[in-house]
């Protein structure tokens, strides 16, 4: 296997860039071995993306990053904490800096669009209704929506605008991570590309660290700062995407051209050089 740059890197500096740093991580389900040694290392303010196809190990290690999961060995590193011994009180604490951005922005279907982004405003703090409102509202605006959607609910908005709300309430404590599970699976190309700029907008405006779990190899192209490619449970290629593309991983290059992606043109399209 390939030396990864990740890991490599932090062995040599373990440097204060790192905000998420795994190291040998292994995790099994009965007698299935679901991630076979994983290391990692994701930087501050920067967007990596994990790809990998169906049954990878992709949703295991986003488990393990927001801590709804053990491993049965290593080290998660989440702004400089090892996770892995905590308890119950503590990783309550380490989740909010993790938020997350699920699949089709699982949102509540029977409150409005400002219930659904204020719930976490409502289970970790006292603030009054009225702070509340003010706070869910600069979110949104900051993501390009405005008041009249306070009051819809969610099946009123657009897949991208529901994208959008998911986001604003992952961003509502304020956490250095967000974590995105398959955010363009099921939306056409249009709206994939529109949520490839959400995504890419509030890394910079926030300043956050975001993790993409992803299989859309068009969108990890646009966005991506670092890919990790997981096979079977261990992390096979890593790189920039033009160093997945064109460097010396088979497994990567086979994965690429079996997407179907123009390489040169996503290269071409990305946001950032």
């Amino acid at each position: 296997m390939p030396e990864l740059r990740g890991a490599h890197a932090l062995t040599l500096t373990g440097a204060a860039t790192d905000i998420v740093v795994i190291q040998d991580v292994h995790k099994s389900f009965g007698q299935s071995e679901v991630l076979k040694g994983v290391s990692m290392v994701c930087r501050r303010g920067e967007t990596t993306c994990v790809v990998g196809g169906s049954g990878a190990g992709k949703t295991t290690l986003l488990r393990l990053i927001v801590a709804l999961e053990k491993p049965e060995s290593g080290k998660i590193f989440i702004d400089g904490e090892d996770i892995v011994p905590m308890g119950e009180r503590q990783l309550n604490e380490v989740r909010k800096k993790c938020g997350m951005v699920y699949q089709y922005a699982a949102l509540l279907d029977s409150i409005s669009v400002l219930d659904n982004v204020a719930f976490p405003l409502v289970e970790h703090t006292k603030l009054r209704r009225s702070e509340i409102r003010q706070r869910v509202l600069a979110k949104l605006q900051a993501l390009g929506l405005d008041e009249s959607v306070l009051d819809k609910f969610p099946a009123q908005l657009s897949g991208g605008m529901r994208k959008r709300v998911g986001v604003a309430r992952a961003l509502m404590l304020d956490p250095p991570i967000l974590v995105y599970d398959e955010p363009t699976s099921g939306l056409d190309p249009l709206t994939s590309r529109t949520v490839d700029d959400m995504i890419d907008e509030t890394r910079g405006r926030f300043g956050v660290t975001s993790i993409v779990i992803t299989h859309d190899i068009a969108s990890c192209f646009r966005i991506a700062d670092q890919v990790l490619l997981l096979e079977r449970g261990r992390i096979v290629a890593d790189g920039t995407p033009a160093e997945l593309a064109r460097g010396a991983s088979d497994e990567a290059r086979n994965f690429i051209a079996q997407s179907g992606v123009d390489v040169d043109k996503a290269i071409a399209a990305r946001h950032r050089p």
